[in-house]
């Protein structure tokens, strides 16, 4: 995180699990603060080191700016070369810290203006998506979200406890956050809607709003969000996320049964609420076969292979009683690269369990994502790999398999 008292900033920064990094020393040390900027990252673009941490920070012809972005940039090599053609050397392999870099050029261009908005739409005409980021300045923070609206990004209000005096403002990649600081969310930014949170000297805030000109007429999240990425009590263009799986796990349930089976359960944790949906529509159980290590981080987003297979193996333990002898519907949100499903179904008949039928809560995978999904190669995929459903469950060691469909998807999230 970096942190400003208005007039300069400081930052705390590391590798780790945030309590372990961000300790009550180090606050104490920034105490003084009146507002920051902070970041959890897993690497899509460059590897899992500290250079690679945000925020970033540069100088500009106006001061410091702080910057913390979630996303891929699509055309990351051509805005690469620009900021290397301008003289200005690059020292991370983020793209994070590419839009930095062209915001201190843009910056140098209006130096003239003190109008930060106008730096920022400068960076989108160059730049579409896909990204969501806050930006701090001395005097403020701004969240910008791309003209698609591929990640998501929202306001918070932090009140007082009787509610009539506004505290703060919050910008938050997801509202789940809001609630255990005692903030309410307010509303999404919009897809290119830039806002701005200005502290003035007096501890006064204003808050501006302004939406970039070349704005497409449809937006276009990214449907992985509802899927996988987002917490389940997150609000995505006013549908609670847990509600959008839920319904994914009815509809599986009634395009594809097993009528003959003991139990449902699921991967946890992201597919747990599809597991219910998928039990209430079946009128077969819910029972948990798996426990998950919350100390280990979500494989499918690891680095390489390797150690992709080995988080898998230490995330999770076999509650073995619930399996022995058991026809198991297991749920999954979505199934990419198979690393994951592969050793579980095999651990799963090792403890036991007569059959195991997967059924997937998304449509497959069959195509790479450029857009801040760790995909980078078709060949990864597993339904690349295989003809058919029939061959994919012998691959897999699985009794059967079975997807939800691309227009069904689609139809549950317009619905909510």
């Amino acid at each position: 995180m970096i942190v400003s008292d208005g007039i300069t900033m400081k930052e705390i920064k590391g590798m780790g699990l945030v309590n372990h990094v961000i300790t009550e020393k180090k606050m104490n040390q920034v105490f003084k603060a009146r507002f920051g900027i902070g970041h959890t990252r897993y690497s899509t673009q460059g590897p899992s080191s500290l250079s690679n941490c945000q925020p970033m920070s540069t100088e500009t012809t106006c001061g410091t700016i702080a910057l913390a972005h979630n996303g891929q940039l699509i055309n990351k090599d051509r805005l690469k070369k620009q900021v290397i053609s301008q003289g200005i050397q690059l020292s991370t392999d983020s793209d994070s810290e590419i839009i930095l870099k062209m915001i201190a050029i843009a910056r140098e261009k209006y130096q003239q203006s003190n109008n930060w908005v106008t730096v920022i739409q400068e960076f989108m005409n160059q730049c579409s998506m896909a990204y969501s980021f806050v930006m701090m300045t001395h005097d403020g923070i701004y969240g910008v979200r791309d003209p698609y609206g591929n990640r998501p990004l929202c306001i918070g209000i932090l009140n007082t406890e009787s509610g009539n005096t506004t505290l703060g403002w919050i910008i938050s990649s997801e509202s789940s956050p809001l609630l255990s600081i005692s903030a309410k969310y307010w509303r999404e930014v919009q897809p290119g809607e830039i806002v701005g949170i200005q502290i003035n000297q007096d501890g006064s805030q204003n808050f501006t709003s302004h939406i970039y000109h070349h704005r497409p007429k449809k937006a276009a999240l990214c449907i992985f969000e509802y899927v996988y990425f987002s917490r389940s009590d997150a609000i995505l263009e006013n549908r609670m996320v847990y509600s959008v799986r839920y319904r994914c796990g009815q509809i599986l349930a009634t395009k594809a049964p097993v009528d003959s089976a003991d139990i449902i359960s699921c991967i946890p944790n992201s597919s747990v609420p599809a597991a219910l949906g998928y039990s209430s529509q079946s009128g077969i159980p819910y029972v948990p076969v798996l426990t998950r290590n919350i100390y280990v981080g979500r494989t499918f987003i690891q680095p390489s292979n390797k150690i992709r297979q080995s988080s898998i193996k230490r995330k999770f333990g076999l509650l073995t009683e619930n399996i022995f002898e058991k026809k198991i519907v297991l749920i999954d949100d979505s199934i990419v690269r198979g690393n994951t499903i592969t050793l579980l179904i095999q651990a799963l008949k090792a403890s036991g369990a007569k059959e195991v039928h997967i059924r997937v809560a998304s449509p497959p995978v069959r195509f790479p994502c450029f857009m801040g999904i760790d995909i980078p190669t078709q060949n990864e995929l597993i339904t690349d790999k295989l003809g058919n459903l029939t061959e994919l469950a012998e691959k897999l060691n699985a009794d059967s398999i079975e997807y939800l469909s691309h227009q069904d998807l689609l139809q549950t999230v317009q619905k909510g």
